[in-house]
């Protein structure tokens, strides 16, 4: 396998555990490499190939093209380095490890350019010593995604795992997986964007197991439709939405600990609770709030929960509409000071407690 290691506008490359061969050590690879990129002060720009990697071992930027099988985009850099990667038309499938991988960096950036992009792993993730690297992009550091064009991502694990915090700011982005779409330790920032997931597990996931202090979701732009088999939604800690067009199908719509709605429409359709303010954190009490937009639950037949919280239920304004057996079951206290309610094509502006 050769390895294409970059580091700022020097291009240097040998074959994989051979750090220590440099272009200038073997002319008969500088020649490959060289004719696969074009760098300038502004950017580098480089062409996959099969069966090769590309490292980035420094900060810049990083235009990214070409279509590839067994090719991995390794991001080894100083934790002090911002990186910008240039997805340009880029299609890469791999079997069993990332197609984007952020080992080490400050923090990272991609950037959708026009047109369309296509990444996938189709068999088993493999570890990367002790770490499960399981997802299609994997990043152990902050990373930021943003547009204008699209991406398609499919794995047969996670989509986009950020062991820091993921942010998507721009973009469309659709994602098929068996395990979570978007999930990140710390927290999930969505402020614009087209996101579209299918028949995940969990659609967006922020949740660390060994530290209940983070793990939060906010929202304040976007369309999102999830389709998920679990959770459309889930977080440890608090999930909070001000605005976006959301559209969420699953067994639970929205699961977190405090469950804060600003604005924005948002649509569920579930087959457990449709919205569910549950102990996901030890620190924090659980608690739904809305305050303004617009909430519509469609509910399942059977001992299915529109809104339930484990703590309590506080609706200030905007329109929280249920359709279902059991519209609201909250064990603190239900405090309504303003909005509108509507419970089965009735508008109550009261509650219907379990």
């Amino acid at each position: 396998m050769i390895m294409i290691l970059l580091s700022g506008a020097a291009v240097l490359s040998g074959c994989a555990g051979a750090d220590k061969n440099t272009a200038a050590d073997n002319p008969s690879v500088k020649e490959d490499v060289t004719a696969n990129t074009d760098s300038n002060a502004d950017e580098i720009r480089l062409t996959v190939k099969d069966s090769e990697d590309i490292t980035i071992d420094s900060a810049g930027k990083y235009v990214i093209t070409g279509t590839a099988a067994e090719s991995e985009i390794l991001i080894d850099a100083d934790k002090k380095d911002e990186v910008q990667l240039v997805l340009d038309g880029l299609s890469i499938t791999n079997k069993n490890r990332p197609c984007i991988y952020v080992k080490k960096a400050d923090k990272v950036l991609i950037k959708i350019a026009e047109g369309k992009s296509d990444l996938a792993v189709t068999g088993d993730f493999s570890k990367d010593g002790k770490t499960n690297t399981d997802a299609v992009i994997f990043s152990k550091d902050d990373l930021t995604i943003d547009g204008p064009g699209e991406l398609s991502i499919s794995s047969t694990d996670n989509g986009i795992s950020g062991k820091d915090s993921v942010r998507i700011t721009g973009g469309t982005i659709g994602i098929t997986c068996t395990g979570c779409a978007i999930e990140a330790h710390d927290a999930i920032e969505i402020s614009d964007g087209t996101i579209a997931i299918y028949e995940c597990h969990d659609g967006l996931h922020a949740d660390k197991e060994s530290d209940e202090t983070v793990g939060y979701i906010y929202i304040s732009g976007g369309y999102i439709n999830i389709n998920a088999i679990d959770d459309a939604i889930h977080a440890t800690t608090d999930i909070k939405i001000d605005a976006g067009d959301i559209v969420l199908s699953g067994a639970e719509g929205i699961e977190g600990t405090v469950i804060m709605i600003n604005g924005g429409n948002i649509d569920i359709t579930a087959t457990g609770d449709g919205i569910n303010a549950a102990h996901k954190s030890d620190n924090t009490v659980p608690l739904y709030e809305q305050n303004n937009g617009s909430v519509t639950i469609r509910m399942s037949e059977g001992d299915t929960d529109g809104l339930d919280s484990n703590g309590d239920i506080v609706m200030n304004g905007g329109t929280l509409n249920i359709t279902g057996p059991l519209t609201f079951d909250c064990d603190g206290k239900a405090i309504y000071n303003g909005g509108i309610i509507i419970e089965n094509g009735k508008e109550t502006n009261a509650k219907t407690m379990r």
